[in-house]
């Protein structure tokens, strides 16, 4: 397993290049290699170009053009009698970054715990395991010395302190293995002085341990109830009003002290987070505008699925499939115009809503999650798996959060060999196991460690390898499975057909790279042992796809923006908390921070991710208008482009002064980030937005025409929100796309319609009057429904005060998993049949039309509506699997 490295040479071709370009560095220009879209210090100008080229694109090396991102964690040290993964150990030369998991916070500052010689980061030795000499040059031992020890043979890979995890977020463990619950994160970032002691103390640490950044592994700070570890919900539910708040100030004072280490040591520190891919989290989690002050985003795209319920799916699915259980339990799909919102496509749009496709990657798990007592579905997937009657929910899920589905019925015994414990040292039904683990089972193969993992077969059947475990492939989604027909056991894998697969989707869009949780988890097979173990092939698989690719995608735009900039800031907020947060409905402001007034009649255009639907609007009455989108429909198969794009028009008599903002209140309905690519049209001329594109050549200031005089409006007055009723609990509403009917002339709102669905916050015109939804409605006439009726009367029609939202079904349930990085839901192997058209073939091709129920395997070409497509994936077609609605299986040619 233990690969010694031998190094020839200290001193590549490659770190002899790193030490000229520092040698250079008074002669660069800095700013200039500023990644797009990472937030403009005002104060100073890091040094950019010590770890960015002139595109904002990350140096690495030559055969490093994306990024390979594992996480090395303190506790596999070996001195517990369990299997040791050391830093020797680390597949070097194939990986670009290690994030050590993890360091804590006490006393509002960053720790490891004290120097002892028990303590593995910074006191423990292996005297006996060759490669893990300690290096004299450095006054710490442990993994710190010894990571940098193999940082000096391998100069292009960099080092982040990681900071928090499920278990550290809140508390932390002592030496003792004891968790001592002192708030974490939730009690630090309180005030201001908590959170710059905490900054400080991690500057102060980056310079004594030699590490290249911070990674912040804050799990959550969102405003959704129940959020995170059971065991901290005693202080997390108390903030959560507030939490989301004080994170962006904990990012943005961390951005700031790490620019200005930066430059005084001359030395570029990074700053990462490990981001949820729940949709549900990420609905308490606002717009995610700390992305601004990000290097890049490491999205946990796991845990989809797990036994947090009673749902049985996939871990870690790339794509939606349409056929998610969990999100068909909650009329997600329906509700949400078929976009199944819990997938690792579906998170990464969210974050390129606002973020560079390099500025992210993607999370791939290298452990299980599985399930027992398995019914329905197809060989497990999709089917249910609930708890048995009498047996107690595990914390975070069922009765414990209020939830109404049953926790699942983990895997145990040899199905769950990395299990948690509970506070009576039981074991967690989780199925959770590392990948090699996995490949035995697969193979049949009774490992020889058991044994140290406390499984013994005399112990009953639990602990026996009985039964075939099956492999099956989800071509949609992209993800294999294990089922056990005579234990009715299915564990969610990953393996080299499913890590290349998304390896290749990460060449295809652009995007940074892949982070791994964790380096441990990864297998090779041993023929001297006949048996799989701890090994690296999945990290070399990822390597090999991405060695030859081309550079990631740097910018932020899909399309050319304005060579001239102007200083307009955008900014979100008034986010409704938790559950109230749908629709979501925030305030949209532009602050004017040039010296002119910005005149009415100014056009307004921007771009939001298709996280969120095309069904955007305003509450304000400024015409907000989709003019485009790169995609529409469901998701089967992943998304089909990155934004939609919005434009509005200032009204003519409103002008914004300097200093002045104009705010519009959006309305949309799943998570989106925050928006981007903004931009102005005054007087025919097109300006971004400085904050955005400082390099163009406005200065802050534009020619500003003299606004034409307006008549001022009628007045408006602001009626008092009526009391809103709540709705009965179970509505879920399907949105059906119905024709626009024409407006009420001057209103800029639509003509009600008695077959439209409407949701609060709608407004429509109805015999000369404006009104606004406070509920869902579907064919209930406006001014017939009383006073505290669903329709309430706007006068005038302008902007009105929005009330406080109230709680509204949603799609997403509350519970929490047992120590996992993230709670979330996943796709499936077979869409909602819907029927489709035979096609014609295409005159004069020889090529025959695509046929549902037929067999195509890789290469083979079809003709559906006119298009002729080529075969990716072997497959039977299934209806709703028609090649426009697959790109996993079908390329256009």
């Amino acid at each position: 397993m233990r690969k010694i490295v031998r190094a020839v040479a200290l001193v590549s071709i490659f770190a002899t290049l790193i030490v000229l370009s520092v040698a250079s560095q008074a002669q660069v220009n800095h700013a200039a290699h500023r990644p797009e879209g990472m937030w403009v210090n005002p104060n100073t100008v890091p040094p950019f170009a010590l770890v960015y080229d002139e595109e904002g694109r990350e140096i690495i090396s030559p055969d490093h053009p994306r990024r390979i991102i594992g996480y090395f964690v303190s506790w596999r040290h070996g001195k517990d009698g369990q299997p040791a993964f050391l830093v020797p150990d680390i597949p070097w030369s194939k990986i670009t970054h290690i994030n050590y998991a993890f360091a804590h916070i006490e006393n509002n500052r960053i720790s490891v715990g004290p120097d002892s010689p028990d303590n593995p980061s910074i006191g423990m030795e292996w005297p006996d395991v060759p490669g893990c000499e300690m290096d004299p040059e450095f006054p710490y031992k442990g993994h710190f010395n010894l990571l940098n020890k193999y940082k000096k043979l391998y100069p292009h890979v960099k080092t982040l302190i990681s900071v928090g995890g499920w278990a550290e977020t809140g508390g932390y463990f002592d030496l003792e293995g004891n968790r001592v619950a002192n708030g974490g994160f939730y009690e630090m970032t309180k005030t201001i002085e908590g959170i710059n002691t905490f900054a400080d103390s991690c500057v102060e640490f980056l310079r004594k341990y030699g590490f290249d950044g911070i990674d912040i592994d804050y799990e959550y700070p969102t405003s959704m109830s129940k959020a995170g570890n059971p065991e901290d919900f005693w202080i997390s539910d108390q903030l959560r009003g507030t939490l989301w708040r004080q994170y962006e100030l904990l990012m943005k004072t961390l951005r700031e002290k790490l620019d200005e280490a930066s430059v005084q040591d001359n030395k570029y520190y990074l700053l990462t987070v490990a981001a949820p891919s729940s949709g549900y989290l990420l609905r308490g989690m606002e717009a995610h505008q700390v992305s601004k002050y990000l290097d890049y985003v490491n999205i946990m795209s796991y845990d989809m699925h797990g036994t947090w319920n009673k749902f049985v799916g996939h871990n870690a699915p790339l794509f939606d499939t349409g056929q998610d259980t969990e999100l068909k339990h909650w009329n997600a799909y329906s509700a949400f115009d078929n976009i199944g919102y819990l997938n690792t496509d579906w998170a990464y749009h969210y974050f390129r809503g606002s973020m560079p496709p390099g500025r992210i990657n993607i999370g791939v798990p290298f452990y299980t999650r599985g399930w027992q007592n398995v019914s329905g579905g197809t060989h497990g997937l999709w089917g249910e798996a609930p708890l048995p009657p009498g047996m107690p929910h595990p914390p975070g899920t069922g009765d414990h959060v209020g939830s109404t589905i049953p926790p699942g019925y983990g895997a145990q015994g040899i199905d769950n060999i990395w299990h948690d414990v509970d506070k009576e040292g039981k074991e967690i039904f989780a199925g959770v196991n590392p990948m090699w683990h996995a490949k035995n089972l697969e193979h049949g193969i009774l490992g020889s460690y058991l044994p140290i993992y406390g499984i013994d077969p005399a112990d009953g059947e639990a602990n026996q390898l009985i039964g075939t475990y099956q492999r099956y492939y989800d071509a949609v989604a992209v993800a294999p499975w294990l089922w056990n027909e005579t234990k009715k056991v299915f564990l969610s894998i990953e393996d080299e057909q499913s890590i290349a697969e998304k390896a290749q989707y990460v060449i295809d869009r652009g995007i940074g790279g892949i982070m791994c949780w964790e380096f441990a988890g990864d297998y090779a097979y041993y023929p001297e042992r006949g048996e799989y173990f701890i090994g690296d092939t999945l990290i070399t698989t990822m390597y090999e796809k991405f060695k030859n690719a081309s550079p990631y995608n740097a910018k932020l735009a899909n399309k050319p923006m304005p060579t001239q900039s102007i200083d307009i800031v955008p900014s979100i907020g008034g986010f409704a908390i938790g559950d109230n947060n749908f629709p979501i409905t925030p305030k949209l402001r532009f602050t004017n921070n040039t010296s002119q007034t910005i005149p009415g009649g100014t056009k307004f255009e921007f771009t939001m991710a298709t996280s969120t639907s095309s069904r955007i609007n305003d509450q304000s009455g400024a015409g907000l208008t989709v003019v485009s989108s790169d995609h529409t429909g469901n998701n089967i198969g992943g998304l089909k482009g990155d934004f939609h794009y919005l434009t509005f028009t200032l009204p003519s008599w409103k002008s914004i002064a300097p200093g002045d903002y104009y705010e519009l209140t959006i309305n949309y309905y799943l998570p989106a980030s925050m928006p981007s690519n903004f931009q102005v049209t005054i007087d025919g001329q097109k300006y971004a937005f400085k904050c955005e594109y400082p390099d163009g050549g406005a200065d802050g200031t534009t020619p500003t025409p003299t606004p034409t005089p307006t008549p001022t409006p009628g007045t408006s007055p602001t009626p008092t929100p009526t009391p809103t009723p709540t709705p009965t609990p179970g509505t879920s509403p399907t949105p059906t796309p119905t024709p626009t009917p024409t407006p009420t002339p001057g209103s800029g709102y639509p003509a009600w319609d008695p077959n439209t669905v409407y949701v609060r916050g709608d407004r429509v015109t109805h015999k000369g009057k404006v009104w606004e939804a406070q509920w869902w409605t579907v064919g209930e006439e406006p001014g017939t429904t009383g006073e505290w009726g669903v329709w309430r009367e706007v006068q005038g029609g302008g902007p009105t005060p929005t009330p406080t939202p109230t709680p509204t079904p949603t799609p997403t349930p509350t519970p929490t998993p047992t120590p996992t990085p993230v709670i979330s839901p996943t796709p499936s192997p077979t869409p909602t049949p819907t029927p489709s058209p035979t096609p014609t073939p295409t005159p004069g091709s020889g090529v025959q039309p695509w046929q549902a129920g037929v067999s195509y395997k890789v290469g083979d070409q079809v003709t559906y509506q006119g298009i002729v497509y080529q075969c990716r994936q072997a497959h039977t077609a299934l209806v709703g699997w028609e090649p426009p609605n697959v790109p996993a299986l079908w390329l256009p040619l």
